[in-house]
C-alpha cells in the first residue's frame, strides 16, 4: 500500500506529539528532551506574572550573560522590535565585554547547566563591578550550581526552566521569554502564536529538508526579511547543532537574499508581523526534530561539542598559549580558491569584537561571490561554539573553516578568580577549536586581521 506525504506527516506528527523515542535512532536522548512541545501553552499560563515582574525592573538596560542557543532567540526578538534595553552578551572578546555599561543595567544570567565556562566568566566581570544581588536574576534548571549562587547572592528572581528542553529548543521557555517580557513583547501573543502552527505542514518542511540533503541538496538555505535577518543566527544554530553529526546533516545557510545552486535546498521565510516569530520558532523546531528522523540522527544530543570546549580546557591547563602562524587575509578567497571541491561549504569564524556588525556578512556575500556562489557560512566565536560547531565536526566533511583572529589584541580585561584574563580565554578558545578540527580531519586556515575589510 503506497502511503501519501500527507498521510505521513500526520503519522509523524502524532508519534512526535506523543513523544514517540523510536521515532530517532537506540539510545537517543529524546525522553528528557521534548519538553519543547507542551512549553508554549505552559507559558502563554504565566505570561501575565512574567509582564508583571518585567514592569518592575527599572533599569535602563538589560544585559544578559548567555551562551549558545538559548541566547541568540532573545536576540532575534530584540532585534524584531527594535530595542535597544536589552543588550545580548554572549562572547568572551574582551573589547566587546569591556564595553558594556554597568551603570544602571540589571543582569540576566543565563544557563541550563548553570556551569557554562563563558557565563560563568562574565558573571565574575560584572559581580565584582555590581555586587548587588537585586541586580540579578537568573534562569537556569533547576539544582544547578548557578541556581544555587542566585540563592546565596540574592538575585532578585531564579527562573528554574523545566530540565527537559535542550537550549537550541528552549526559545518559547524561560530562556527567550523572560528576556522577551523585558524587550516588552506580549509574550502570551507570542505564545499564542506559537500555538497556532501549521503542525503537520512543519513535518512536511521536515520531511523536505531531510530529504533534499540526502539527495545531495544540503545546504537548506533559509532566505528571511532583512527586518528579521537574525532569525537567520537562531535557525542557523538550531538546524545545524541538531542534525550535523554521524557525517550527516542539513548544513544552513541563512540569508537576506535569494542564493541558488545544485546543492540547495531553499525556504523563503514569511513574516509580517515581529509576533508571527513565535510560530516560526515553533515551526521550526518541529521540522528539524523531524529532519532528524529523516536523517537518522538523535536532534536532541551534540556530541561533537563537548570536543572544542575539551582541547580548550587543556590549552588554559597549560599556559602560556602556544604560538599557531596565521596567514595574510587578503590571500583568503585564493586559499579557497584552491581547497573547494563540489558540494563543499565555507564556514568564516570570527574572534573578533561585536562592533564589526554587519561587515561580516559582507564578508561572506563577498567571499560567496568571489568562489562562483558556493555556499558560505558566517559567525563569531566562541558564539558558535556550543551550536553550529557540532556541525563543523559531526556532520559531512565538506567544510572548510577559515578562522579569522585578531592581529592586535585588545586591552587586557581580568576575569576575576581565575589565572587568566578575557584575551587569554577567548584566544584559547580559537586554538582549542583549531585543534578540533584539525583532529577531525577539516580543512581550516588562521588568518590574522585588525578589521574586516583586509579580507579578500
Amino acid at each position: 500500500m503506497t502511503v501519501t506525504r500527507g498521510a505521513e506527516a500526520v503519522e509523524l506528527l502524532a508519534r512526535l506529539t506523543a513523544g514517540d523515542p523510536g521515532l530517532w535512532p537506540a539510545g537517543n536522548v529524546s525522553p528528557d528532551r521534548l519538553g519543547w512541545l507542551g512549553v508554549p501553552e505552559r507559558m502563554r499560563a504565566e505570561a501575565a506574572d512574567l509582564t508583571s515582574w518585567a514592569a518592575g525592573i527599572d533599569a535602563s538596560k538589560i544585559v544578559l550573560l548567555g551562551m549558545g542557543g538559548s541566547s541568540l532567540g532573545p536576540e532575534v526578538l530584540r532585534s524584531a522590535v527594535g530595542s535597544d534595553r536589552l543588550v545580548v552578551l554572549d562572547t568572551t572578546e574582551p573589547e566587546t565585554v569591556a564595553s558594556i555599561d554597568s551603570t544602571d543595567a540589571f543582569f540576566l544570567v543565563s544557563s541550563k547547566s548553570g556551569t557554562t565556562l563563558e557565563v560563568m566568566a562574565l558573571l565574575a566581570h560584572f559581580w565584582e563591578r555590581v555586587p548587588d544581588g537585586r541586580r540579578y536574576a537568573a534562569i537556569t534548571d533547576p539544582g544547578t550550581p548557578l541556581a544555587d549562587m542566585a540563592a546565596d547572592g540574592g538575585f532578585n528572581r531564579v527562573f528554574l526552566n523545566p530540565g527537559d528542553i535542550g537550549g537550541r529548543y528552549s526559545v518559547l521557555s524561560y530562556f527567550g521569554l523572560v528576556p522577551a517580557a523585558l524587550c516588552g513583547v506580549d509574550v502570551a501573543d507570542l505564545c499564542e502564536r506559537a500555538l497556532a502552527t501549521d503542525a503537520k505542514a512543519a513535518v512536511e518542511l521536515g520531511l523536505a529538508a531531510g530529504r533534499a540533503a540526502q539527495q545531495g541538496r544540503d545546504k537548506l538555505t533559509v532566505v528571511v526579511p532583512d527586518r528579521f535577518a537574525a532569525f537567520g543566527l537562531w535557525v542557523e544554530q538550531l538546524v545545524a547543532e541538531s542534525t550535523g553529526k554521524h557525517g550527516k546533516g542539513c548544513i544552513p545557510v541563512p540569508t537576506t537574499e535569494m542564493e541558488a545552486g545544485d546543492d540547495r535546498y531553499v525556504v523563503a521565510l514569511e513574516v509580517g508581523d515581529p509576533l508571527d516569530l513565535g510560530g516560526e520558532f515553533y515551526r521550526w523546531e518541529i521540522a528539524v526534530a523531524i529532519a532528524g528522523h529523516t536523517l537518522g540522527v538523535d536532534p536532541f544530543d551534540e556530541p561533537d561539542v563537548a570536543v572544542a570546549k575539551a582541547n580548550t580546557a587543556k590549552v588554559l591547563a597549560s599556559l602560556p598559549l602556544p604560538h599557531v602562524p596565521s596567514a595574510d587575509p587578503a590571500g583568503v578567497t585564493e586559499w579557497l580558491a584552491g581547497q573547494l571541491q563540489p558540494g563543499d561549504y565555507v564556514s568564516v569564524q570570527a574572534y573578533l569584537p561585536y562592533r564589526h556588525g554587519d561587515a561580516l556578512d559582507r564578508v561572506r556575500q563577498s567571499l560567496r561571490d568571489g568562489i562562483g556562489g558556493a555556499a558560505v557560512t558566517a559567525g563569531y566565536g566562541p558564539r558558535y561554539l556550543h551550536s553550529t560547531g557540532q556541525l563543523h565536526k559531526g556532520g559531512p566533511p565538506t567544510v572548510v573553516a577559515v578562522q579569522l583572529v585578531p592581529r592586535t589584541p585588545a586591552p587586557s580585561l581580568p576575569v576575576p578568580s581565575h589565572p587568566y584574563d578575557f584575551n587569554t580565554l577567548i584566544a584559547a578558545q580559537a586554538l582549542g577549536d583549531y585543534q578540533s578540527l584539525l583532529d577531525r580531519g577539516r580543512r581550516v586556515r588562521r588568518f590574522a586581521v585588525d578589521d574586516l575589510n583586509e579580507v579578500r
